[in-house]
């Protein structure tokens, strides 16, 4: 049994519909980018992006998270315009073939945001917490569809030279409850937390945040991990993103463990299977 101070919201209202995180789910990661830091998640052909999608929807993905703008550290900054040129056909094309998915868009462009869900997304993935673009906020407000918030200082060009803090947990706390606060009052109720893993952290940051996890249930939102494959887990093992698999698997047996309520993966199948592992524990 699970044993928490704090309630935990587990419901999740999309466009409609009410889904229920009694179970975490696991979001696979779609790249539509050139210059993704792990190349076997880079999805550019229609036909690959087909293949992609139905090879993660039988693996057991829950959602699909579309990103079109990289957010690598010191990634290059592309235009509103060529975002989108990216991101159209590939929910045009997804929802075609599984008009039954899912889709989460990372963006933390408002324009981006309103456009895709125009297309049929679920659900807005910003990276910034809407500190990038002051509008968002009202966006969601208006759109109502969940919105993940993540924790980022800076973009991704600057964010790496912006990890000193006086005290990491109080700082991100009052980050969080200024921003729910902020979307509350517009009318936003479906909301994810996301500590952001290797954005504005040094690697001892982000095991000290991934020891720490369940402090995050203080804020009462369901959290998203998304830490597969990246530099805290390759660095720390001296290895490639192509050879972090297991590193991830273990990382995220601990996030489940520590009552993450979504993992945001490349790997659907392992993280399924850490997944049911971690239930059975939980019995």
């Amino acid at each position: 049994m699970k044993d928490t101070l704090f309630s935990v919201k587990k419901t999740l209202n999309i466009r409609g519909i009410l889904h229920a995180l009694e179970r975490p789910w696991i979001m696979g990661i779609v790249n539509l980018t050139p210059d993704s830091f792990y190349n076997k998640s880079r999805v550019q052909r229609e036909d690959d992006m087909v293949k992609r999608v139905e090879e993660m929807l039988s693996d057991g993905a829950d959602l699909v998270d579309l990103g079109a703008y990289s957010s690598r550290p010191g990634a290059t900054h592309i235009s509103e315009q060529e975002e989108w040129e990216r991101l159209q056909p590939a929910i045009k094309v997804i929802l075609r073939n599984y008009p039954e998915t899912l889709i989460s868009v990372d963006t933390f462009r408002s324009s981006i945001a309103r456009k895709a869900y125009e297309e049929g997304a679920s659900m807005i993935n910003d990276i910034s917490g809407g500190q990038i673009d002051d509008n968002m906020f009202k966006t969601i407000s208006d759109i109502r569809i969940p919105y993940i918030l993540m924790h980022m200082r800076g973009d991704p060009r600057t964010m790496n030279t912006l990890t000193t803090y006086d005290n990491l947990f109080k700082e991100m706390i009052n980050y969080f409850e200024s921003r729910i606060l902020e979307l509350k009052s517009s009318g936003v109720n479906d909301i994810i937390i996301d500590p952001g893993f290797g954005f504005a952290k040094s690697l001892d940051q982000n095991y000290e945040l991934l020891k720490n996890l369940t402090y995050f249930e203080v804020l009462g939102y369901p959290l998203l991990v998304g830490l597969s494959r990246k530099s805290m887990i390759f660095k720390q093992l001296g290895v490639q993103p192509s050879e972090a698999l297991n590193g991830t698997i273990a990382l995220n047996t601990v996030s489940l463990l520590k009552r993450a309520s979504i993992l945001r993966v490349h790997d659907i199948k392992e993280a399924k299977e850490v997944v049911n592992i971690v239930a059975t524990l939980n019995q």
